[in-house]
């Protein structure tokens, strides 16, 4: 019982270190989340758009404005493709934000391919071993004064 406490307890505790409420990556996160479940209520249209607007928030948040405001159409996908550590072809796939939202009504995306850029937009904004590394030289950088 001492066990499985102190194991609940650890998982708490890292989740709310990588997923700090009112973070942008706790905000992104619960935003994917969110159209996650009601991609199958609403129109792929609206489903591409609100991902489109996500993905360049969480950019903005992640890279910063100077490096990601620019960017339009294919460059931009290309620039997010090299950004993401997890390697998701956004170049290849991703073409669907491009044209999904100002398509017209009667156009469909590839079966799929949604879930698909939705499952890596809410990794690209996971917390990952990068951002680790910073806050440990932060830490270090404070414990050692």
């Amino acid at each position: 019982l001492i066990l499985l406490t102190a194991t609940a307890l650890f998982l708490l505790i890292r989740h709310f270190i990588r997923y700090p409420p009112g973070s942008w990556r706790w905000e992104a996160q619960a935003a994917l989340r969110e159209l996650w479940r009601q991609r199958n209520q609403q129109s792929e249209k609206e489903s591409a758009a609100q991902l489109s607007e996500l993905l360049r928030r969480i950019a903005i948040a992640r890279f910063g404005r100077e490096k990601t405001a620019s960017r339009t159409g294919h460059e931009w996908l290309l620039w997010l493709q090299q950004s993401d550590p997890n390697g998701f072809d956004w170049a290849g796939r991703g073409g669907v934000l491009l044209n999904l939202p100002y398509a017209p009504d009667t156009w469909q995306a590839e079966p799929g391919v949604l879930d698909e850029l939705i499952l890596a937009a809410m990794k690209l904004a996971a917390h990952n071993r990068e951002d680790m590394g910073r806050w440990l030289e932060k830490v270090r950088k404070y414990t050692h004064v």
